[in-house]
């Protein structure tokens, strides 16, 4: 028994923009507006701790972040 694989076509190059440059999903934590990518490196140990209790309070830890710099500089 085979098994047939569709594969669709390549986007074209406007498709691909137009897909980057879409507005990004908001989830209910999220603020208005345009979102931009924040890395930061933490010691270890810190992420265990903050990663178990996101997965203990089912919330992801990027909203936890999130809120927590809200409550510090405010809404923007």
């Amino acid at each position: 028994m085979s098994k047939k694989v569709s594969i669709a076509p390549r986007p074209s190059a406007r498709q691909a923009d137009d897909w980057v440059s879409a507005p990004a999903k908001v989830t209910s934590h999220a603020v208005a507006g345009a979102m931009k990518r924040l890395t930061i490196d933490i010691p270890e140990a810190l992420h265990r701790k903050v990663k178990a209790a996101c997965a203990v309070e089912g919330v992801k830890m990027a909203d936890v972040v999130r809120e927590l710099l809200i409550r510090k500089y405010g809404n923007p």
